[in-house]
This record gives C-alpha cells, sequence and structure tokens, in this order.
C-alpha cells in the first residue's frame, strides 16, 4: 500500500498523500482541508470526553509533510477553527509551530467554522476563495464554470467492509477534488458516487483505491 500517489487533474500533476493532504509540485504548495484547531478543547468544554493532544499531534503530522516535500506554501481550505478561539493549550502550540516555520506562506481559505477567524491573531493569509489557475481553491465544494475546484467541507470517508469502520477519503469528482478532513477529530459522509467519480481511502497513511463505479 502506497503512502503517494501520482493524479493528473485539470492537466495538472499533483500527488496524493495517505496523510490526508494534496501536494501540487509545481508550486511547492501543500494542500490540507478541515484542520479544526481546539475542536476537542471544545467538545470537553461541553463535557463531551475526547483525549487531549489532538492539535498538537496533527501539528506534527503537518510537519512532517512540510519537510518531506521541501513546502514553501501551506493552503488550508477552511476551517482552521472549531468555535470561539480561547487562549488555551492549542492556541499556545499554534504560535509556538508559526514561529517556527516563519518562512511558510501560510494562506487560509475561510470556512463555516471560522468565523473568529479575522481576530484570532493566528498569522496566516485569509481568504474567501482563490483562484490559481487551472484550480479554484474555495471551502465548500461549489462547482465554477471555469476553473477545476479544490475544497473540503464534507470530510468525505469511505467504508471497508473487512476492517468494519471507516476511513477519511479523497472524492474525485467531474471537475472537482474534495480532501479529506485533515484533523483526526472529524466524522464525515460517505458519499454514493456519480458513475466515473473515484473514491481514494486513507488508512494509516496508505492509500487505497476504490473501484470506479
Amino acid at each position: 500500500m502506497a503512502d503517494e500517489l501520482p493524479l493528473l487533474r485539470a492537466g495538472e500533476s499533483l500527488i496524493l498523500l495517505g496523510a490526508r493532504a494534496l501536494y501540487w509540485p509545481a508550486r511547492q504548495a501543500l494542500l490540507i482541508a478541515d484542520l479544526h484547531l481546539g475542536k476537542a478543547d471544545a467538545f470537553r468544554r461541553a463535557g463531551i470526553a475526547l483525549p487531549s493532544g489532538g492539535t498538537g499531534e496533527d501539528l506534527q503530522r503537518l510537519q512532517g509533510l512540510l519537510d518531506r516535500h521541501g513546502c514553501r506554501e501551506l493552503w488550508i481550505l477552511g476551517d482552521i477553527l472549531h468555535g470561539p478561539v480561547h487562549r488555551a493549550a492549542w492556541y499556545q502550540q499554534w504560535l509556538g509551530w508559526r514561529e517556527r516555520n516563519a518562512a511558510l506562506d501560510v494562506h487560509v481559505l475561510r470556512g463555516n467554522h471560522d468565523r473568529q477567524l479575522p481576530h484570532a491573531q493566528l498569522q496566516v493569509q485569509i481568504h474567501d476563495e482563490v483562484r490559481l489557475r487551472p484550480f479554484l481553491l474555495r471551502h465548500e465544494p461549489v462547482p465554477d464554470a471555469e476553473l477545476h475546484v479544490i475544497a473540503g467541507h464534507l470530510h468525505p470517508q469511505v467504508a471497508l467492509p473487512p476492517l468494519r469502520r471507516r476511513f477519511p477519503a479523497f472524492w474525485l469528482r467531474d471537475r472537482m477534488t474534495i480532501l479529506p478532513a485533515f484533523s483526526a477529530f472529524t466524522a464525515g459522509i460517505v458519499p454514493a458516487p456519480a458513475r466515473d467519480e473515484q473514491r481514494i481511502a486513507c488508512v494509516e497513511n496508505g492509500l487505497v483505491e476504490l473501484p470506479v463505479v
């Protein structure tokens, strides 16, 4: 089971990563979606027991990918946050990570959980959507008449019957690529693919291609 898979979309060479990210070699750019910083903290404040350390582990995984591919840019396709910003442990972890990566261009496409983003002081560049031909980067997967859309938001997953559990997945649609959620603490949907659409599961940092319908 490979941890990388070359992918051609809109005539551009990309690389799918089993760690739930997309690498764009021409720009030395890493694309992820739905980081949900502080989600576990928000759940614990609501009385829902979740283990601590989720943000630190996500940032450690992220750092490994950036180092491995020598990235100059990071694009987070929405929902970098999860609810209000509290000056909690995750916030200090983010600031420390950002200081260590001061030369990295970090862009965030505003998502539905990012209402506090303009005031969060995360040291990122904020956009609603960005056209980087041949792609349109945005949070919600809304089709575009001209460009190939790369988005997040849906947290696509697949069910692999022998293992009796769901796994995050890339959902490759016509003129659209939907990324899995990068955060470990996320639920999601199991899409019913239309004809010729493909789903590629992320299983223990490896990639499993499901049959095309």
